[in-house]
């Protein structure tokens, strides 16, 4: 079993003890895509269209975002999302390309592609993040379109959390009544992709509804450039999931970008900042997920994770996608 409450000194033995990244299999072909979690399959269909259609990196995950934004089944992105505590789906996105343009949504409510939100934030204004009703206001302005939200299935999972949930703005109240492990496989909060073009380049995406019952107002790491998502194009690029608050702390994909721009291999690099959060929280840490999904310019793959059940999609220039079961730091 996941031990609940460990001490600092067993969390870093259990850091210890994760050995060295496995080799690296020779007779895969490169990577052109990749996508956390089951759901990556069909974003990644949608990107590898693109590539196909002459999209760039940019247009690929892109793609692959909308894709899952879209799915009233999935109930951590998009349409689908669970609501805040409060009864509102609140929207956080990313993207970021091989010349290091960024744009950000956070806290944006009734739009229907917060991806694709981010994209004209990036290339329509000088800045780099809207939020709340200023980013909903200026999604409206350009056109983008509105979805009811929440869902009657996530309006109904909200109604029947609040049947137990104290109200009152307690801190880590939602550590203590999430129902699956925090950020794990039930209740996992992010499709973040990262893709290479045609031409080499390469770029990035992050697209969530965040935590369910988060307090009102919460922002995780999916939309800020560094934790949830940063890419280089010199040596690849690294996106988050799990607990946002977690992957904040450590800058989490900015972290394993630059372990691999220090020659980790992509396993590694996500390896390294994994054991680097379990060592500063400790025991804190020890009933959470976070995971790291990296791609490097060569099409090497890796990811890594604090708990078991994080997976992920690989796709080739072909369009053949494999499923990855993640290593973790804890067992099961």
């Amino acid at each position: 079993m996941t031990p609940t409450s460990p001490s600092r000194r067993a969390v870093l033995t259990a850091a210890a003890m994760a050995g060295a990244s496995p080799a690296l299999a020779r007779t895969e072909a490169p990577a052109v895509m990749v996508s956390t979690w089951d759901f990556g399959r069909a974003a990644n269909a949608a990107g590898i269209e693109a590539r196909r259609n002459g999209g760039s990196a940019l247009d690929m995950v892109e793609a692959g975002g909308r894709v899952t934004e879209a799915d009233p089944t999935n109930t951590s992105v998009g349409v689908g999302g669970f609501p805040d505590r409060d009864g509102k789906v609140t929207l956080d996105a990313c993207l970021m390309t091989w010349a290091g343009d960024i744009g950000a949504v956070a806290a944006l409510e009734d739009i229907a592609h917060p991806v694709s939100v981010a994209r004209a934030v990036m290339e329509r204004t000088p800045h780099t993040m809207l939020v709340g009703e200023g980013a909903r206001r200026f999604a409206l302005d350009q056109g983008f379109e509105t979805a009811a939200m929440p869902t009657p299935r996530a309006e109904a999972a909200w109604r029947e959390w609040l049947k137990t949930a104290d109200y009152a703005p307690v801190i880590s109240r939602e550590n203590r009544e999430w129902r699956a492990t925090p950020g794990g496989p039930g209740n996992h909060d992010t499709i973040g992709l990262l893709a290479i073009d045609a031409q080499g380049r390469m770029a990035g995406a992050c697209t969530t509804s965040g935590l369910a019952f988060k307090m009102r107002g919460r922002v995780g790491d999916s939309p800020i450039i560094g934790a949830g998502l940063y890419v280089d194009d010199e040596v690849g690029g690294a996106t988050a999931t799990g607990v946002g608050e977690d992957v904040v702390r450590v800058a989490g994909s900015h972290a394993v970008v630059e372990a691999l721009r220090h020659g980790a291999d992509p396993q590694a690099a996500c390896r390294a900042v994994i054991e680097r959060l379990a060592r500063l929280r400790g025991g804190k840490v020890a009933a959470s997920q976070v995971a790291f999904l990296a791609l490097d310019k060569r099409g090497r793959v890796g990811g890594f994770a604090l708990q078991p059940g994080f997976t992920y999609a690989v796709t080739d220039a072909t369009g053949a996608t494999r499923m990855v079961a993640a290593p973790s730091l804890f067992e099961a």
